[in-house]
C-alpha cells in the first residue's frame, strides 16, 4: 500500500479511479456491515441514546485495522493512505453505522501524526497515543466543535460544546491557553446535547486547568496539528457524503420499480425518471469531487486546500438532495420512524454543517483563486 498523508507537495495528476486494494477493502468493510449492521438495532440504540456497537468497532478498528489505516507502519499503523480511508467513509455512510471513524480514526489520527514528529516528551506522549488509536484499542476525539472549518482558532475555554462521539472516547485532545493535552474522558465533565444526527451525538465537553491531562505541543504547534486534522476530516467527510448520496438514490431507484400506481411501476413515470437522472448525474460528479479530495490528500498536493474545499461545497449539497428525495420520492412510507430514510436525511444535514458549511468553503475557494466572493 502507499504511504500515507500530506508529507510533501505532489504536481501529479490525481487518479480518481479505485484501485484493485481499494475494491477489496471495500467489499470486506461492506461485507462486515452487512453482517453486523442492522438499521432498526440503530434506531433502537438512538432511542436509548447508544447508538454504539463496540462489538462492531472491535471488528471494523482493531481486527481489520481500519482505525490504523493512515498510521505509517512503523509507527504501528497500516501504512495506507487517505484514499483507503476514504472507502471505508463510503461505506460507513452507505450503512448509516455510528461509528467514531471520521472523529478519531482520521482528525485525531491526523493531528496526532502531526505532532509526532516532536521532540520531547510531547512528541513522544503523541507517538504512544497514536499507535494506542491506531490499533483500535484507544478511541481518541478532538475536543473541537463538529462544526468547526480547518482554518478556524482553536477554543481554549473550559467547556466546548458540539463535540462529536465524546461519549465513547477514551482520550479527549483539549486545548487550552497554553497548548494542546490529551485527557482522559473519566476526567472531563461530559453533558450530552441534542442533536439533529442520533447516529453521531454531540457533548459538551467541560475541563479546568486542573484536570489531570499530558501535554502533547504548544499553543503554536497545536493550532497547526488541528489544522492538518480537520483538513482531512473535511476532505474525507465528503467520501461519507459520497456514500450516503450513493445508498439514497440506489434505494430509491429500487422502490420506484417496486411500488405500482395504475398499474404501473411509478419510477416508470417520466417526470419520477428526469428526477433520478438528474440526481445520478450529481452523484457521479461527487464522486469525482470526493475522489479528488482523497487523492490530494494521500499524494500531498498543492491544491489539496482547493480540492477539499471543492468537494465539500458540492457533496455536502449533493448528499442533503439525494436524501430529500429519497424521502419524497418513497412517499407516505419515507416520512415513518421505521423506514431508514430520515437516518440519512439528518446524517446529510449534519453534516452539511460539519467541519465547515459549504458556504463557508466557498469563501476559502474564492480567496484561493483571488476572487473575492459577493459580500
Amino acid at each position: 500500500m502507499s504511504t500515507s498523508p500530506m508529507k510533501q507537495a505532489s504536481t501529479t495528476q490525481p487518479d480518481l479511479l479505485y484501485s484493485e486494494a481499494e475494491d477489496e477493502l471495500r467489499a470486506a468493510v461492506r461485507a462486515l456491515l452487512g453482517d453486523r449492521t442492522d438499521l432498526q438495532a440503530t434506531l433502537a440504540g438512538m432511542e436509548s441514546g447508544n447508538p454504539y456497537d463496540p462489538a462492531l468497532w472491535q471488528s471494523l478498528a482493531a481486527d481489520m485495522g481500519a482505525a490504523g489505516l493512515l498510521v505509517p507502519e512503523k509507527l504501528g499503523g497500516q501504512g495506507a493512505s487517505h484514499r483507503e480511508a476514504a472507502v471505508v467513509l463510503e461505506e460507513l455512510g452507505r450503512a448509516m453505522t455510528p461509528a467514531p471513524y471520521l472523529t478519531s480514526s482520521v482528525i485525531a489520527t491526523e493531528t496526532l501524526l502531526a505532532l509526532s514528529g516532536q521532540t520531547g516528551p510531547g512528541g513522544a506522549a503523541a507517538v504512544e497515543l497514536l499507535a494506542d488509536t491506531a490499533a483500535g484499542r484507544t478511541v481518541t476525539v478532538l475536543a473541537v466543535p463538529l462544526s468547526a472549518a480547518p482554518g478556524d482558532e482553536l477554543p481554549t475555554g473550559p467547556a466546548v460544546t458540539a463535540v462529536a462521539d465524546a461519549r465513547i472516547a477514551d482520550v479527549l485532545l483539549v486545548a487550552r491557553p497554553d497548548g494542546l493535552y490529551a485527557v482522559r474522558r473519566a476526567d472531563a465533565e461530559l453533558t450530552p446535547q441534542l442533536a439533529l444526527d442520533l447516529t453521531r451525538p454531540l457533548a459538551t465537553i467541560a475541563t479546568g486547568d486542573d484536570t489531570p491531562g499530558t501535554r502533547l505541543a504548544d499553543t503554536a504547534t497545536a493550532g497547526a496539528a488541528v489544522r492538518r486534522g480537520r483538513l482531512a476530516g473535511a476532505g474525507l467527510l465528503a467520501s461519507e457524503q459520497l456514500g450516503i448520496a450513493e445508498w439514497c438514490l440506489e434505494e430509491t431507484v429500487r422502490y420506484t420499480r417496486e411500488r405500482h400506481q395504475f398499474n404501473r411501476p411509478v419510477g416508470s413515470f417520466q417526470a419520477l425518471k428526469h428526477r433520478m437522472a438528474r440526481l445520478w448525474l450529481e452523484v457521479v460528479n461527487a464522486r469525482a469531487a470526493a475522489r479528488n479530495a482523497a487523492d490530494a490528500l494521500a499524494n500531498g498536493s498543492d491544491d489539496v486546500a482547493l480540492s477539499v474545499s471543492v468537494a465539500q461545497a458540492f457533496c455536502s449539497r449533493v448528499a442533503v438532495h439525494a436524501a430529500e428525495e429519497c424521502v419524497q420520492l418513497h412517499a407516505g412510507i419515507g416520512m415513518t420512524w421505521e423506514h431508514p430514510a430520515h437516518l440519512y436525511l439528518k446524517r446529510a444535514k449534519a453534516d452539511e454543517l460539519a467541519l465547515g458549511t459549504p458556504g463557508r468553503h466557498k469563501e476559502v475557494l474564492a480567496d484561493l483563486v483571488d476572487l473575492p466572493a459577493p459580500r
